[in-house]
Parts: C-alpha cells; structure tokens; sequence
C-alpha cells in the first residue's frame, strides 16, 4: 500500500511539473519581450528600393497590457510610415497582427525555432484590403542584448515580393 500511495504521489507531482513548464511559443514570447526598448539601425531591401536602402531606421518595442502583448513600432527615415506590429499569446501560439501603411491586418503565427534565438512567423490571414499588397513574412533574430536584426516580407500585388533586412542596435 505504501508503494502505491508513494507511486501516485509521485505521478501527481509529474503532472503538476508539467503544468508549469512552458510551450515553445511562451519561451519566445519571452524571449521577444527582452528586446523592449528603443532600437536604431538601418534597411536593406531586396530587390534594391533606392527610396528605403540604407536609411536610418527607429524602432520601439514595448511590453504593454500587463506583460500579455508585446508592442513593435518603426519608423524610417524621410517616410511618413508608421507601422504598428502587436505581439501576443493567443491560446498556445505565439501572434502576430501588422497594422501596415497599406491599410490591412496581416495575422501571422510564429513557428517553433531550434535555436531559442531566432523567431519566424508564417502567413495565417489578413483583414482588410490587399489592393496595394500585405507583410507576408517576419523573422526576429536577437543576435545579443544590444543587437538583433528583423527581416520582413512584403507581397505585392501578382505575388511579388519585397524583402526588408533590418539590422538593429539598442539604442544608447
């Protein structure tokens, strides 16, 4: 009797362990909310854009809503853009929604990264129109505490697209 009461005890505690233990998705979660701050670097665009490559680019993030979304807000140089990006849990995966310059919603959610450094997001959908085309594509990359780089995806209309490297130093 007594090794069965100990054998029980010892599967509830596994169980209980488990439960506290977090999903891949948390893990980067919160490995994304070390980048809050405030970051300059610049872009490199590919095909080449000379009206966007190697201009000085800002961005904020942000940890808001008691620690439950991650805010990202970029600005370039001579653009009048101003895109905000929210990262949040949603049930078990790691979201992503663009509030992008070409008035729509892309929703993306992350996949699960080998490496604990780098943080990809695949296409899910997208609320509004995508007349002038909609971000497709996002990988945050932290490279260290005072370095990461971001690249983002842009399809155009007729399923071109854009691609955007942002390299990011914190800023001081």
């Amino acid at each position: 009797m007594k090794h069965l009461r100990f054998a029980a005890f010892v599967v509830l505690l596994s169980l209980a362990t488990m439960g506290f233990g977090q999903s891949d998705a948390q893990k980067s979660f919160e490995q994304l909310k070390t980048l809050a701050g405030s970051w300059d670097g610049t872009v490199k665009t590919n095909p080449p854009s000379p009206d966007i490559d190697n201009k000085h680019v800002q961005a904020t993030l942000r940890v808001t809503s008691m620690g439950n979304a991650l805010m990202h807000e970029m600005r370039g140089e001579g653009r009048p853009d101003d895109p905000i990006t929210m990262l949040y849990m949603d049930n078990n995966q790691l979201t992503l929604t663009h509030y992008c310059d070409a008035g729509n919603r892309p929703r993306m959610v992350a996949k699960p990264s080998s490496d604990g450094k780098t943080v990809e997001f695949d296409f899910v959908d997208v609320a509004g129109s995508t007349e002038y085309g909609h971000m497709h594509h996002a990988v945050f990359t932290i490279v260290d505490a005072d370095h990461h780089t971001e690249d983002w995806t842009f399809m155009l209309p007729g399923d071109k697209h854009v691609q955007a490297h942002i390299d990011l130093q914190r800023a001081k």
